[in-house]
């Protein structure tokens, strides 16, 4: 078994996995469906059946997942999803949550 050369520091001992987040649409009884559905393709990169199966997910539950991002992307998504949202005179609120 081979040993470390003295002074040389174990990467995987200093390495931290940062934390992720859920980024969570939470439902509302104004947003159009298709406004939710628009913000999964054009913030969250979903394709179309991603996108509506994730709205009706919001719509019959109450809130549906997103994505999950470590926290300073979570934090981008949710503040560009909220700003159009009210930029279109819309309600739809999206919150962080860690897993």
């Amino acid at each position: 078994m081979s040993q470390k050369p003295q002074g040389e520091l174990d990467v995987l001992d200093k390495v931290e996995i940062p934390q992720k987040y859920k980024v969570i649409l939470l439902n509302d009884d104004f947003t159009p469906m298709n406004f939710v559905t628009f913000v999964l393709q054009r913030y969250f990169s979903k394709t179309p059946s991603e996108a509506e199966q994730i709205m009706i997910e919001v719509h019959q539950k109450g809130a549906g997942i997103a994505g999950v991002y470590t926290k300073e992307i979570a934090e981008m998504k949710v503040h560009q999803v909220n700003e159009v949202s009210k930029q279109n005179e819309y309600p739809l609120k999206t919150i962080m949550e860690a897993e």
